[in-house]
């Protein structure tokens, strides 16, 4: 679909990029040219994962073990990165969430979504940014959100919070940065299978009648990898503070959570006892 150089030159981080859409974008990054970083807090699955993106496409793989919600962290990786060069573009894919009754939440349940989503987005375009400013370098950062931006979504609320944050970020800076030659940009994708969100968001017992998509279907991994291609790519360097969605229609027709509201207390009694044994 794209000529092979398009990324060329280019050095990339994204977080959670050991596995999922983190994964699968990375490794069409490569392909297109670039050279990539991959951050996550598994330094074994980033290990496994980029040595099977080189085995794929030859690129150049390195990878950094970081907490993103630890502040100081990234600001240690932001330092090993530049020590090397400066990054080109900034993919915040890493995030959290899992079903809930919101009534049930604890705050320590609430901060482990928003630490990730919300504080370590923030932490990592911070300090991107302020590397790029001060190095007069242009930049781009695309984040990842979520359909709930547009929608809202019951039962998954700090999720929702955080990434209408997040995208708050992105048009915000957008004004701010754009004039430093900095770009921020960002994907809602619909439903896009993965083991990790499907394991939190897709439980046994679900109706997913009223969720079923106008497309019949559920997003390719190579669909939301060729998106994320072009929008940070130069041939997007018109493009800033927009979000696009890329979920085949799902968000036209449901939030997304509407069978949950048909759930008894004992389907969410048996769903709090299976995440706290997981």
């Amino acid at each position: 679909m794209f000529e092979t150089g398009l990324l060329k030159d280019k050095r990339i981080l994204v977080t959670g990029g050991g596995s999922g859409l983190g994964a699968s974008m990375g490794t069409r990054f490569l392909a297109l040219g670039a050279e990539l970083v991959i951050c996550g807090r598994q330094l074994d699955r980033l290990e496994a994962t980029a040595s099977n993106m080189r085995a794929q496409t030859g690129g150049k793989v390195t990878t950094i073990a970081c907490d993103i919600r630890d502040g100081a962290a990234v600001e240690n990786m932001m330092d090993a990165i530049w020590r090397e060069g400066p990054l080109d573009i900034l993919v915040n894919n890493a995030a959290a969430t899992f079903i809930a009754q919101s009534e049930h939440l604890s705050f320590r349940a609430a901060d482990a979504i928003l630490a990730p989503t919300l504080h370590g987005a923030m932490y990592c375009t911070l300090a991107a940014g302020k590397r790029w400013i001060e190095g007069n370098h242009n930049g781009v950062v695309l984040s990842i959100l979520s359909t709930s931006t547009i929608t809202g979504r019951a039962f998954t609320v700090p999720s929702a919070m955080a990434k209408s944050a997040v995208l708050a970020m992105t048009k915000s800076l957008a004004v701010e940065w754009g004039p430093k030659g900095i770009r921020t940009v960002a994907i809602a994708p619909g439903p896009f299978p993965t083991a990790g969100a499907s394991g939190q968001l897709r439980l046994e017992g679900r109706d997913d009648t009223l969720m079923r998509n106008p497309l019949g279907r559920t997003g390719e991994h190579g669909e939301l990898a060729d998106l994320a291609s072009f929008l940070i790519s130069d041939r997007a360097g018109y493009i800033n503070g927009e979000m696009v969605v890329i979920d085949g229609g799902a968000h036209l027709r449901s939030s997304g959570a509407e069978d949950l509201l048909r759930w008894t207390e004992a389907q969410w009694a048996d769903q709090r006892a299976a995440r706290a044994k997981g």
